[in-house]
């Protein structure tokens, strides 16, 4: 009958529009896609550039998983002159998981008439694509300082406060250097032995080192002379400690009072002043050349999704502490809530034959798991960034050790706590497991802010802000002390760098 047509007519109607609708919600729409970062920008010079795209849908939503097909875009980078030569690493963009993709590219010379960026989705132009970067885009080795600092940060999108490095500096309105060059030899050097004397004068590095166990220098040396290839540091005279611990216990009202040392890692007991760690400032500085482990490489390794990861808590690591081996018990007694491995016996080797020794897994590994439990190595545990970067739920010890981030991370909203003592890890795996969707939800908060907060430009930001501050406290001039060298920069054979920003600009009238 008629009723009948219609009906099946109205259904027929229903289901193509449904279809349509579910395409148009999985489809990645090429023309509102978005694309940003700072690898679009020519005048962001850092070791690795790199630029995010987000999948887009026809609807014009953001599209929220991982897209059908291995390679949802393709991105050519060549220079702009077909008369320039130029060796440019360009991997496949890494797939975040969540619709969105990190692309990026390390560059072995300079790009004098500059770049041409293509991004594609199944041979069509994404987003603004092609982008032009106009030359020079400088390479890593161009040491082309930027000489007016405001600008540099205005262009590499600097936050105006870091709440951490105003904390840190409370305690020093004034730094008295001839002061600290008794007090430094008088107090650490012989206790400590790893501690290196810095002064930065015209943008040159001057160096001595103080104590036995400075080879750790090789860290802050790198990304002082990275650095100051891209900005004109103040002129600065301050020592690094390159040990694990932070040094500085005296107290703001003490007399005589806390000296500024700066470390790779702060204590709710000491004063230093803390710089981003030695681990994460090498994974920048060395990505996509000499580590496997970085902070954007880890972004596209994040396991399967959380639907299907393993529902245990994770934990493979030495025995630099004694709640290491607390998790190892733990384990044994609660093996289908959690997974915890020791694998290497430095500190209790008396306890192996016990606990028995784990195989090390590789780091990308961990993320099969739904949780990944933090807890202290000798201080904060620096896998700490790389955990919250991934895409599980992370435990973490309660710790007096933190480093130049963790001020801005929230207990419940970015990570879930665990008592010092280990009493509560079972029971907090226990609520994970019952309570799933607020789980993952603080699981992305983590994800979401560490994504912001540990991008390669704002360690570079970070970097400045502290040396700035410093420059600004002290009340007298810095010196190339005795003994002191001059750390050079590398030599650039690769490429001509034509250092445009070093010229003298036009006075304005």
């Amino acid at each position: 009958s008629k009723a009948l047509l219609f009906s099946l007519l109205f259904s027929d109607f229903l289901f193509e529009s449904c279809a349509a609708s579910s395409k148009d919600n999985a489809a990645i729409s090429p023309e509102r896609t978005l694309v940003w970062g700072p690898g679009l920008n020519s005048d962001v010079v850092l070791p690795v550039r790199y630029f995010y795209i987000q999948a887009v849908n026809y609807a014009g939503g953001n599209i929220t998983q991982s897209p059908a097909g291995k390679e949802a875009f393709r991105v050519e980078i060549k220079t702009l002159s077909s008369r320039e030569f130029l060796r440019i690493h360009v991997p496949q963009p890494l797939d975040r998981n969540d619709g969105s993709f990190l692309m990026r590219y390390r560059m072995y010379g300079t790009a004098n008439e500059g770049l041409k960026i293509e991004i594609f989705h199944e041979d069509k132009y994404v987003a603004q694509s092609p982008y032009i970067l106009k030359g020079p885009v400088y390479h890593e080795y161009c040491d082309c300082p930027v000489k007016d600092p405001q600008t540099w940060q205005t262009v590499i999108s600097c936050p105006d406060k870091e709440p951490q490095i105003s904390k840190d500096f409370s305690a020093f309105p004034s730094i008295d250097l001839q002061w600290m060059l008794k007090e430094i030899s008088e107090r650490f050097v012989e206790q400590v032995g790893g501690i290196v004397h810095y002064t930065i004068l015209s943008n040159k590095i001057y160096r001595r080192t103080l104590g036995k166990y400075t080879d750790f220098k090789r860290f802050s040396d790198e990304m002082l002379l990275s650095l100051t290839r891209k900005v004109h540091l103040p002129d600065v005279e301050f020592y690094i400690s390159v040990g694990d611990w932070p040094l500085e216990h005296r107290h703001v009202n003490d007399t005589p009072g806390p000296i500024p040392i700066i470390s790779w890692c702060g204590s709710a007991d000491t004063r230093d002043i803390v710089l981003p760690t030695y681990d994460i400032t090498y994974s920048t500085l060395e990505t996509l050349r000499g580590v496997t482990n970085d902070l954007l490489s880890i972004q596209g390794n994040t396991g399967p999704p959380w639907s299907k990861k393993i529902e245990q808590a994770f934990f493979r690591g030495r025995d630099s502490r004694e709640e290491r081996l607390e998790l190892v018990r733990l384990s044994k007694e609660y093996p289908e809530l959690l997974d915890a491995g020791i694998t290497r016996y430095f500190f209790f080797r008396e306890k192996e034959k016990e606990l028995g020794k784990a195989e090390l897994t590789n780091f990308f590994d961990f993320f099969q798991y739904k949780y990944q439990v933090n807890v202290d190595g000798t201080v904060a545990a620096y896998r700490f960034p790389y955990l919250i970067l991934g895409d599980s739920l992370v435990l973490k010890q309660e710790s007096s050790y933190y480093e130049h981030f963790y001020s801005s991370l929230i207990p419940w909203k970015h990570y879930v706590p665990i008592k010092r003592n280990l009493k509560d890890l079972i029971e907090k795996i226990k609520w994970a497991k019952e309570h799933d969707k607020k789980a993952r939800k603080i699981a992305k908060e983590g994800q979401a802010l560490a994504r912001e907060l540990l991008q390669p430009h704002r360690l570079y930001c970070y970097y400045y802000k502290v040396f700035q501050m410093y420059a600004m406290c002290q009340t007298n001039r810095p010196e190339i002390r005795e003994g002191m060298e001059l750390i050079p920069q590398p030599a650039d054979n690769n490429s001509f760098c034509n250092c445009q920003n070093n010229k003298p600009q036009k006075e304005e009238l």
